[in-house]
């Protein structure tokens, strides 16, 4: 069965998922003010990394090289600038806001993946991908259950660094 479409994906996503790498280590050690999202980003960063590897060893069943992997370029525009839109900014709800968007485009392409590989008949790059999917899905549910109180305590902190204009 044709995997071509499958395979660009695969590469895609290995690239999105480089990137959400990068953005997750840096914005980490900007949340020490944040604890319980700071440590959430922290497990999903070593998820991302394990998704990675996975990517990487779906490829490698559809004959792909680890040089080729490695040269893998620049990760798909959409999730790049959401990512960069905001990951660098110091508001952590503004983060927030493009993590939530960031999971579910990392949903809809692990969605497409798993669609492309049933369709190939690749059983095990189903699997591994549905994997990666449900801790996506894990991610987006836990950032949207977590908003409320992390823009609560943003704001009271907002306010506490304000000076007192009535004086």
């Amino acid at each position: 069965m044709e995997s071509k479409h499958l395979l660009d994906w695969l590469r895609d996503a290995h690239a999105m998922e480089i990137e959400a790498e990068q953005m997750l280590g840096a914005r980490i050690q900007r949340l020490e003010r944040y604890p319980i999202l700071q440590k959430r980003l922290k497990e999903h960063l070593a998820e991302t990394k394990g998704q990675i590897k996975k990517l990487e060893h779906c490829m490698g069943l559809l004959g792909t090289d680890e040089a080729t992997i490695k040269d893998v370029g620049a990760p798909p525009a959409v999730s790049s600038q959401i990512l960069s839109a905001t990951m660098e900014d110091e508001d952590v709800v503004k983060c927030s806001i493009a993590a939530y968007a960031f999971e579910h485009f990392e949903i809809a392409s692990y969605k497409a993946i798993v669609k492309a590989a049933d369709h190939a008949k690749q059983a095990e790059i189903s699997q591994i991908c549905r994997e990666s999917l449900e801790e996506e899905v894990a991610m987006a549910k836990w950032l949207k259950e977590h908003f409320d109180e992390t823009t609560r305590v943003f704001l009271e902190r907002s306010q506490d660094d304000v000076p007192n204009s009535t004086e």
